[in-house]
């Protein structure tokens, strides 16, 4: 199982603890050292899990340039008309995704073409699945222009994530699908398509990062 870099120090940092409660429990006969073990192992092991990059159909077969796919894991909660003062300026339509922190977080490229602008916002951390997440919370926006074709979306943290991973950058060409960057735990991601796009997912809806198809464009490129 591939693991985010990002999560590597998540990961070692109790698993070097379990073994040094280990041989502390050996080596003195203690055993709340050995007991205190088991814990640090399972943490270690949520991390490993939380931190999973597992890949997607988009890694081997390209999506259709048609397609807008889900750039995470996790529940749709808005599908269709924008949350009131979220969207950005003009006509938009917004997929959202929420994520628990038992979902994939590895963030992909909702569509394919050339990073136009990327900005980090400050803010707060409310909970991801309120409506007000989306413009309180602290987040990344990116832009994605391929032609006439315009795509944003978001990274927005919750209660308990605290960093924002983006691993792109303006000028920065990007597929369909691309891993972006990650959100450490409980997020959510926001996508806007112009209204010529059909969207093709509903409230409530599962979807996986890299493989569901949120949204598609009526006519063809």
């Amino acid at each position: 199982m591939r693991i985010d870099r990002a999560g590597w120090p998540f990961l070692a940092v109790p698993l070097a603890s379990a073994a040094v409660s280990t041989v502390l429990g050996r080596g003195s006969g203690l055993r709340w050292a050995r007991a205190l073990a088991w814990p640090l192992l399972a943490l270690s092991a949520y991390m490993a899990v939380f931190f999973r990059d597992p890949d997607r159909r988009c890694d081997s077969v390209p999506p259709s340039p048609e397609d807008v796919l889900s750039p995470a894991d996790g529940v749709v909660m808005v599908a269709g008309e924008p949350q009131p003062g979220v969207a950005p300026e003009g006509d938009w339509q917004q997929v959202s995704v929420f994520l628990s922190v038992v979902d994939v977080h590895v963030n992909r490229a909702p569509y394919g073409g050339r990073i136009t602008e990327s900005t980090y916002t400050p803010g707060s951390f409310l909970a991801a699945y309120r409506a007000e997440s989306a413009h309180r919370n602290e987040r990344s926006e990116l832009w994605v222009r391929d032609g006439d074709r315009t795509v944003v979306f978001r990274q927005i943290v919750g209660v308990l994530a605290r960093r924002i991973v983006t691993r792109v950058v303006p000028g920065q060409e990007v597929s369909t699908g691309d891993r972006i960057g990650l959100m450490k735990f409980g997020s959510r991601m926001d996508v806007f398509v112009p209204p010529e796009c059909t969207v093709t997912v509903t409230k409530g809806q599962r979807v996986r990062g890299g493989e569901t198809v949120i949204a598609r464009w009526s006519q063809p490129s």
